[in-house]
């Protein structure tokens, strides 16, 4: 039988519980329709119990944005085995599993967080410190897709195209969040496609980006993401 006694938290302890009760709400709801109220009873405590914890909602945001940003960047780390393609398909699933679950979160974090929608005017450093965590993001898939391809310095061609592909990756999901009106296991596999048609392009230009695309499609299984391309391809020259 319970004794009904609450047992009182510690000061960090509770911050990363009202970290992820605000994160919850911001990534179900814009920010501006979440209220400080709404995460104190979430929580379980009072409003003033909140503001020990966090000046304000602007802070509180901030703190869970940089959670989210830690989550999604963690969605691009992946085991070195397989073929490239098979792995790729793997990190998209959890990339929109995360988009999935964290809409309009995902939607403040890529578009550099609210302008004026928390309640507080943002100052410099919150924007700075918010396209940081955006940063962060793409850095943390940047290096990533240079260790599976077996890079330790991109050339030039090799970084516009993995960073180019980051970039179409968000503009995707956050496109795709706005109704849904694509498969997303459609679009997950389509994003596969095009990281192998920025680098078939590129390698129209440059021989080592030819020769690294050679070593993808080698490994390659003929049931693979990469090869189903090149059937497709193939079939509407027929």
């Amino acid at each position: 039988m319970s004794s009904g006694v609450r047992r009182r938290m510690g000061v960090e302890e509770r911050r990363q519980q009202l970290i992820g009760v605000a994160l919850d709400l911001f990534s179900r709801r814009s920010p501006d329709e979440v209220s400080i109220d709404e995460i104190a009873t979430a929580a379980g405590i009072s409003r003033p119990l909140v503001y020990h914890y966090f000046p304000g909602k602007l802070s509180l945001y901030e703190a869970a944005l940089k959670r989210a940003s830690e989550d999604l960047a963690s969605r691009f780390a992946e085991p070195h085995e397989g073929p490239l393609g098979a792995r790729l398909l793997r990190v998209m699933g959890r990339f929109f599993d995360f988009v999935d679950e964290h809409g309009p979160g995902f939607s403040a974090l890529m578009r550099g967080g609210p302008a004026v929608s928390v309640g507080e005017a943002p100052s410099m450093s919150h924007v700075s410190a918010t396209n940081a965590l955006i940063d962060s993001v793409r850095q943390a898939a940047y290096d990533q897709i240079l260790s599976h391809l077996g890079v330790a310095e991109a050339s030039p061609r090799l970084e516009l195209v993995v960073r180019s592909w980051i970039s179409l990756v968000e503009s995707t999901a956050l496109i795709w969040l706005d109704g849904r009106r694509i498969p997303r296991a459609e679009l997950e596999t389509q994003l596969v496609h095009d990281f192998a048609a920025l680098a078939a392009v590129s390698a129209a230009y440059d021989e080592d980006m030819a020769a690294l695309l050679r070593t993808m499609m080698k490994e390659e299984p003929a049931d693979g993401p990469f090869a189903d391309l090149v059937g497709r391809l193939i079939a509407l020259g027929s």
